[in-house]
């Protein structure tokens, strides 16, 4: 396995200067957001689909430091009804046009949320039994079979008439694809082409195992994003692990986001990537630094530490 970084963390140095930032700290790799939510700080999509020499110095850069791509990130919510589905689901296309100029074959995404029935305004993430109340069952198959696997079926297309030969899905919170069983359930229903970004910080602030669910991914894990999260002593003994409080709130929350070895030590992340290993991963591992208890430069330092003595080289 490689160390990369997700470069919004750097979202304030332009393009050379953050890949020079980089360079210095010992990581090749870099993730950079080409659409969807992401700030795009790097990555001029438009421009450089519009532009072939300003796509020429964009590989430029990266040549002459040795320094590659692991992946275009368009996370967002394409499945979104209204003008946001439309921005993202537009910008995810472009994401997919521009990797193939760039011979980038892998991109890193979300897998949407629609609303929960024709008309709503609102994406809805049913998490309930959907048993009863008698309106989830419906909506969920809504979502699934209306929505969201004929999006994906189509989007399959692209990729492939593109070059793009894997999308990892980051099993995030509030989307269709949360968890493996997810994950495999949009995967069967579509194409191969689909696996996942296995980001271990959401499936601890869900309560599951990120080792077990790793053995559960073998043949789909396309992606990893080294990031950590706690589970708040006291706090999440008391009100459990759902959490609408703001991320800014860290005292309060009961799981936060932090550097990789603050939330799981160090001994839990060798044995993940171990079994990561085993499950026949041998890809790049970008580290996505999002603690708030501390400065950035002071998250990157400790997280890029102990990647470095747990990744699975």
């Amino acid at each position: 396995m490689k160390l990369a970084i997700c470069t919004d963390v750097y979202g304030n140095l332009p393009f050379p200067e953050m890949l020079d930032k980089v360079k210095s700290q010992g990581i090749t790799g870099v993730e950079m957001t080409a659409g969807g939510w992401g700030g795009c700080p790097h990555v001029p999509t438009q421009a450089l689909l519009a532009d072939p020499a300003k796509l020429t110095a964009f590989k430029a850069e990266l040549v002459k430091r040795g320094m590659e791509i692991a992946a275009l990130n368009c996370s967002g919510n394409p499945l979104c009804p209204g003008e946001m589905g439309e921005k993202h689901t537009k910008s995810t296309y472009d994401t997919v046009v521009l990797a193939g100029k760039l011979g980038v074959k892998k991109i890193v995404m979300m897998s949407g949320c629609p609303a929960g029935a024709p008309g709503d305004k609102t994406p809805n993430w049913i998490t309930s039994t959907v048993s009863w109340p008698d309106y989830m069952a419906p909506a969920l198959e809504y979502q699934w079979n209306e929505v969201a696997i004929p999006w994906w079926k189509k989007f399959v297309e692209h990729c492939k008439a593109h070059g793009v030969e894997q999308i990892a899905i980051e099993e995030f919170p509030c989307m269709l694809v949360y968890n493996p069983e997810t994950l495999w359930k949009l995967r069967n229903a579509v194409d191969s082409i689909v696996g996942i970004n296995l980001d271990p910080s959401h499936l601890m602030a869900m309560g599951a195992d990120p080792i077990a669910s790793a053995r559960a991914l073998k043949g789909a894990i396309f992606h990893i994003h080294g990031k950590d999260a706690r589970i708040e002593r006291g706090l999440a003994d008391v009100n459990g692990l759902l959490e609408t409080k703001p991320v800014t709130d860290s005292e309060n929350r009961t799981w936060n986001y932090v550097a990789v070895g603050c939330g799981k030590d160090l001994q839990w992340w060798k044995e993940f990537f171990s079994v990561v290993g085993m499950m026949g991963y041998q890809g790049w591992v970008s580290l996505e630094m999002e603690d708030l208890t501390m400065s950035v430069d002071a998250g990157v330092t400790t997280s890029i530490a102990a990647l470095k003595q747990t990744i699975s080289q």
